[in-house]
């Protein structure tokens, strides 16, 4: 009993993130950890003893890790063991991703049942901070939630090069994401070479990235890079839909007769082109479906070359072995007695989503409402869905905030859990799951910091910003009727609505139906304010990220017009100033999936500066909204801000 009141303690002192006994900032946390104040030296060199049948590469791995932190390997008999095994059990753990990680007196000792297990140990193993050779004792003991643990990357839209993929396939593989689903052809461009179909990756046959495609040399170089790191490349040829690129190329429709030999022959190319892939995504969602047996056909062929079959869902007649992934609807848990099998991406699509509400919207996801792994449900795919045109491919990482979602996802698919239902905003200060997310976010910026500080990783600390809102004060339709409170923000007539500590803070989400905002029963013709009080210990410019209106990657929705934040004239004072938009690049500009986006939102252009005084300074944001209906299906209306201090 005082052994597992001790582990508890333990447990729960990670889980608020203290400093004290040596333990580290790992993402994803482990499932358990008892952390020691001792240390192990290793100064003066280990031992090395490695199983037989652990990987090449995870050796490798460790003689990195030791390096790194001036481990130097020698024969000496009385020195520490750092030691490898594949064990036939292990107790507490059923995964063979699972593993054990023991570090004391004796050395550091890596278990599992299967090398992705070691592997996984490792990464663990390479977050901690060492000092000087000195590793902390601890015991973990650690398995995944789900054993499918995705991320869809979209080149079809917009080309990237194979280097950046590898950095992600790197990033995937550090966090312990074990499937890269990688959609390659589009309406836009087919991006894979044919040698028998030479001119489906011609530059006329593409409409973006002209020209820009991977060869079978590319493909299978990230095949073996994926498998190195244990990760299933899962590539996607959406059938019938999104193939207006296949179609400009052989001048018929897929699902025609003639269209179904092409592609039939494009795939057994695919499948003689890489023998070792034995999944493939055959998409199926956003098409008119006007020959019936299309579908049935094709995935009988596809099962016919030896590949398990992944559709959309819902899309077209998918066939009962094919693999359902998730991507329209609200929150909803599978049915217990269904015999499909499923994987989730319904609100997982970071190109949706504002950068810093990724963060918070991620971190509270309970897949498909549940726990766990279940026999129907596997796990998740986060997806990345830049539609619109970018000027280079490295916009895509400062417009939708990749990394931290992909680290935030990391986190939650790996240890399962999670909330109910869709929120946009943190829960109340004082509940359990604000701690909890006050102390990821405290590890995901160490990692920023540690790992991150030469890519794109758009986030800034938010567990710190309390706001404050009032209202509704009714505006009768006038968006810039004025209200008392823009005189005297802290007269005792003002009444607070309701507090809300988080960077981006949306009243009522343009998901409303499935996404909860702040504002309980919003009503339109209304208008509420946002204050809070920034502390400065001295006379200064200060850089903060400010947005109103967050533009989605997917939509083509136009850009505000000039001297408007944004189309609902949202305000912003600091000390009673107020604080003018943006000169923006192209004002009022239409919407153009074609038009790359260059500074509507604050995530990609320059902070904006403000001066601010010694002492406490005031920040108002003025909040109106007229109907919630957007001009149209590509500018919904967003009743949002976003307000944080710049780091």
């Amino acid at each position: 009993m005082l052994n597992n009141f001790r582990y508890c303690l333990a447990f729960f002192t990670l889980l608020l993130g203290l400093n004290s006994h040596g333990q580290q900032a790992l993402i994803p946390l482990p499932k358990k950890a008892v952390w020691s104040e001792n240390q192990l030296d290793l100064s003066h060199g280990a031992r090395l003893s490695v199983d037989g049948t652990v990987g090449k590469n995870e050796v490798t791995l460790l003689e990195e890790i030791l390096r790194k932190n001036d481990v130097t390997i020698k024969r000496k008999r009385n020195l520490p063991v750092i030691s490898l095994y594949i064990v036939p059990a292990l107790n507490g753990i059923d995964s063979t991703e699972g593993y054990t990680l023991d570090i004391g007196p004796k050395g550091i000792c890596i278990k599992a049942l299967d090398t992705k297990g070691i592997f996984y140990g490792l990464q663990i193993l390479a977050q901690f901070e060492i000092n000087k050779s000195h590793f902390p004792y601890v015991s973990i003991l650690d398995e995944p939630a789900y054993s499918t643990r995705g991320y869809l990357v979209d080149v079809g839209r917009n080309y990237q090069p194979v280097s950046m993929l590898k950095e992600q396939i790197d990033v995937m593989a550090k966090y312990k994401l074990n499937v890269l689903h990688f959609h390659f052809t589009e309406d836009i461009a087919w991006r894979l070479e044919s040698k028998k179909y030479t001119g489906i990756t011609a530059a006329e046959n593409m409409t973006r990235w002209a020209g820009k495609y991977y060869s079978l040399e590319d493909f299978n170089d990230l095949i073996d890079y994926c498998e190195k790191r244990h990760i299933l490349f899962l590539p996607e040829i959406d059938m019938p839909g999104h193939s207006a690129a296949f179609s400009r190329y052989f001048k018929v429709n897929m699902q025609s007769e003639k269209g179904i030999l092409y592609i039939q022959d494009l795939l057994k190319e695919f499948a003689e082109s890489f023998p070792s892939l034995k999944h493939l995504h055959i998409g199926g969602d956003e098409v008119k479906i006007t020959n019936k047996s299309f579908m049935p056909l094709i995935t009988r062929y596809v099962d016919s070359l030896g590949f398990k079959t992944y559709g959309w869902e819902p899309g077209s007649n998918l066939q009962a072995e094919t693999v359902r992934q998730l991507w329209m609807g609200g929150p909803e848990a599978i049915d217990p007695t269904s015999t499909l099998q499923y994987l989730d991406s319904k609100h997982l699509y970071i190109n949706h989503m504002d950068p810093l509400e990724t963060v918070t919207t991620l971190f509270f996801r309970k897949f498909a409402e549940q726990e766990k792994q279940s026999r129907q449900l596997s796990g998740a795919i986060l997806c990345s869905w830049p539609d619109r045109a970018v000027e280079k491919p490295e916009d895509m990482f400062l417009q939708s905030a990749i990394y931290p979602a992909i680290l935030t996802f990391a986190e939650r698919i790996w240890r399962g859990g999670g909330e109910s239902g869709w929120k946009a905003n943190l829960p109340n200060k004082n509940t359990v799951g604000f701690s909890e997310f006050k102390e990821f976010e405290n590890r995901l910026l160490a990692h920023k910091n540690k790992y991150f500080s030469n890519l794109p990783f758009p986030y800034q600390k938010q567990s710190e910003m309390h706001w404050e809102l009032i209202g509704p004060y009714h505006n009768q339709g006038e968006l810039e009727k004025t209200f008392a409170i823009e005189q005297d923000l802290y007269s005792d007539d003002v009444k607070v609505y309701k507090q809300q500590i988080v960077g981006t803070i949306i009243l009522r989400h343009w998901w409303d139906s499935i996404v909860a905002g702040i504002i309980d029963d919003p009503k339109p013709n209304t208008t509420f304010y946002a204050r809070t009080r920034i502390w400065s210990d001295r006379n200064q410019v200060k850089k903060f990220w400010i947005g109103f209106a967050n533009l989605s990657r997917s939509y083509a929705s136009d850009t505000p017009k000039e001297g408007t934040w944004d189309d609902l004239h949202s305000r912003l004072w600091v000390n009673g100033k107020i604080i003018p938009p943006p000169a923006w690049e192209h004002p009022g500009r239409k919407g153009n999936l074609e038009s790359p986006l260059v500074d509507e939102g604050y995530s990609y252009r320059e902070p904006t500066e403000i001066s601010l005084k010694v002492g406490w300074n005031t920040v108002l944001i003025k909040l109106p909204i007229g109907n919630f209906n957007g001009k149209d299906w590509q500018n919904p209306t967003k009743w949002m801000f976003t307000f944080i201090p710049y780091q």
